[in-house]
């Protein structure tokens, strides 16, 4: 996306409200917020992410000092996955013991900001990563939460008892009780937002307890390959395929198509070890609805040969 444009700079340009108005309506501008606009470098409509950060962009400097980006707008800032997460508006927190509010492009929330609490991206405070997960926590669905704590302790930014501090330290606070079950069950292993989100709606369904990140290896012993969810009493291989996951074992010099190949030639080799007797894939597509994934999958677990 290209530069911001403020009105005022616009208008002292030489532009009219009326100038802009048709540059609106012809795509040439698009609203970021009332009196920001921002021109496209090409004509595809940017990500929820991408469009939350201009939205901060935007909005940053007509803030007064002391505001603290936070909640959906820290997991944005964070590189943290938002899947699920409503991103209409930028959420701030200010260190006050009342006053919070929801306007139409900004939410103010109220509440204690312990120095260790607020960190910098770039140059804009952002609440740290542990506060971050616990704000959502409290605040938007179990699945999202556990998507955004098991995002953050795999990729490091965060460690389990930071997030049982901080879930500690937001005691008394509306939604605690739910931030401390996004704990229990947030794991550090969720290589995705597609396997935490498929590991929530298979707890639901009351499917046992999967180990996850299992490595699979031959008789000699030899790592075959490593597995997103292994049910060991029946011997069931489960993997979820977002396409992510092919672009990121791309070699170089490989195409898609190539790493499928490579895909197919490893659910071969693990199919044949002993102790699997199935292996099931899934991706997106089968999480809504989730019933017939689980219908089958509570077959195998409950069907031992």
């Amino acid at each position: 996306m290209g530069s911001l444009h403020r009105r005022r700079d616009l208008l002292a340009e030489g532009h009219t409200d009326e100038g802009v108005r048709a540059a609106i309506r012809a795509g040439r501008l698009t609203r970021v917020r009332p009196g920001v606009y921002v021109e496209p470098d090409d004509p595809s409509r940017p990500d929820a992410d991408a469009r939350h950060r201009r939205l901060v962009e935007a909005t940053l400097p007509l803030l007064a000092p002391g505001a603290v980006l936070s909640h959906a707008t820290a997991v944005v800032m964070h590189g943290l996955p938002s899947w699920g997460i409503a991103l209409r508006r930028m959420h701030l927190t200010r260190d006050l013991p009342a006053g919070g509010r929801a306007g139409r492009h900004v939410h103010l929330h109220a509440a204690p900001l312990p120095a260790g609490d607020v960190v910098t991206v770039g140059t804009t405070p952002v609440t740290a990563v542990a506060r971050t997960v616990v704000d959502v926590a409290r605040s938007c669905s179990f699945e999202s939460a556990v998507t955004v704590a098991d995002a953050a302790l795999f990729r490091g930014h965060v460690t389990v008892d930071e997030l049982a501090a901080a879930v500690g330290a937001a005691a008394g606070r509306r939604g605690v009780a739910r931030a401390r079950a996004v704990l229990v069950v947030a794991d550090g292993r969720a290589d995705g937002p597609g396997e935490s989100r498929s590991r929530v709606r298979m707890r639901r369904a009351g499917l046992p307890a999967p180990e996850l990140q299992h490595v699979v290896r031959d008789a000699r012993g030899r790592h075959v390959g490593r597995v997103d969810f292994w049910w060991e009493h029946a011997g069931v291989i489960g993997e979820f395929d977002g396409m992510e996951k092919y672009g990121r074992s791309l070699r170089p010099g490989e195409r898609l198509g190539d790493a499928v190949e490579r895909e197919k030639r490893r659910e071969d080799a693990l199919r044949a070890q002993p102790g699997v007797r199935h292996v099931v894939r899934w991706t997106w597509h089968d999480l809504d609805p989730i019933t017939p994934l689980t219908t089958r999958l509570h077959s195998l677990l409950t069907t031992v040969l």
